[in-house]
């Protein structure tokens, strides 16, 4: 099981944690994971790490579609895997929410399955640099040629010598984006993963596989989950700590029809629940719809309480299939005691 920390994208000022990124790095850590909103981005603060670290793996959990264009995308990701020595990058990607998308970067959100597809493959191309970039798809064509195009567009070879492995990873958790993720990419970042679920998007995945064509397995495949990790000897505090962040994102981070948070409470089988908080929330009611998010959907999603506790309720994390886990609130505490926890239950 390989660990990881994921330090998030900033609030009103920016702070990367280098010494807990190098605690972790010394601890054995596999990769430490960076995010963007409509504030910090998350590419720039890889190349701050790099300049820190020496081999701790650099991903980006994830970067905004909208934000850049898929050749722009590969450019930063092989820039900086260049500056950090080469094979650290891992180019983590999502299409966040059509708020954000439409509100922030002024683009329509228009079909996001074709434009994922689009976008994967022309970054494959760009970091392969095996011919000039061509791409004919639904949401990407190269040279462009449509409105506006003065019809001079010329094929282009990335002149940097690029890493033509470096990692393409999705973060997904609808049937057509898992599945897509499985057949284009090299790792998974599911949403709102727990122990228990591999079951249900296990078809998803290794039908992503069939249509891949090339013998790909699960051997080919990293699934990073993660959540909270909180040493405490007062788990309903802990817990009732983060409702308002999930009553945030269930209730009113997306459309009323359109909140993919929302979806993913409904699909861990809280459907109910899922209602009642957005409604509350959308109506104002944001206490209430805290007070209505049960103590148990919290607490299958991290590691809660006391150190004996934490250690036994990794098991069930241990055997769920996923190939990393992310501490997504890390402490110096919380990093050392999954470095123990891992150690200890693998030797």
């Amino acid at each position: 099981m390989k660990l990881g920390i994921s330090i998030g994208y900033s609030g009103a000022r920016l702070n990367v944690p280098i010494e807990l990124i190098q605690l972790a790095e010394r601890l054995g850590y596999d990769s430490v994971w960076t995010a963007e909103a409509y504030g910090s981005d998350a590419i720039t603060p890889l190349a701050w790490i790099a300049a820190h670290t020496k081999r701790i793996r650099l991903g980006t959990g994830i970067m905004q579609l909208a934000g850049r264009a898929p050749a722009m995308a590969a450019m930063q990701a092989q820039t900086v895997d260049a500056l950090a020595g080469g094979n650290r990058v891992i180019a983590g990607l999502g299409v966040s929410g059509p708020q954000i998308v439409e509100g922030w970067y002024g683009e329509p959100w228009g079909k996001p399955y074709w434009r994922l597809r689009d976008y994967i493959q022309i970054m494959r191309k760009v970091n392969e640099r095996e011919h000039p970039l061509t791409h004919d798809g639904r949401e990407y064509q190269l040279p462009y040629q449509g409105e506006g195009a003065m019809g001079i567009g010329k094929p282009l070879l990335s002149i940097m010598h690029t890493n033509q492995t470096l990692p393409i990873w999705l973060g997904s958790g609808s049937e057509a984006t898992v599945k897509l993720t499985a057949e284009l990419c090299d790792g998974w970042l599911p949403m709102h993963f727990v122990p228990g679920r591999m079951d249900f998007f296990r078809p998803w995945i290794e039908e992503g596989f069939r249509r891949a064509g090339n013998a790909k397995s699960w051997s080919d495949f990293e699934i990073l989950g993660g959540g909270p990790v909180t040493i405490t000897d007062d788990v309903g505090s802990a817990l009732a700590a983060v409702k308002p962040g999930i009553a945030l994102y269930v209730g009113g981070m997306g459309h009323k029809n359109l909140n993919f948070h929302n979806q993913h409470m409904v699909q861990r089988g809280y459907p109910d629940v899922a209602e009642r908080v957005q409604e509350l929330y959308l109506a104002g009611h944001k206490q209430e719809a805290v007070d209505a998010i049960p103590d148990e959907y919290v607490d299958e999603a991290g590691l809660y309480g006391s150190i004996k506790r934490i250690e036994q309720r990794w098991k069930p994390w241990a055997e769920s299939g996923i190939t990393g886990f992310r501490i997504s609130n890390p402490t110096e505490e919380s990093i050392q005691l999954m470095a123990d926890v891992v150690r200890d239950a693998t030797s």
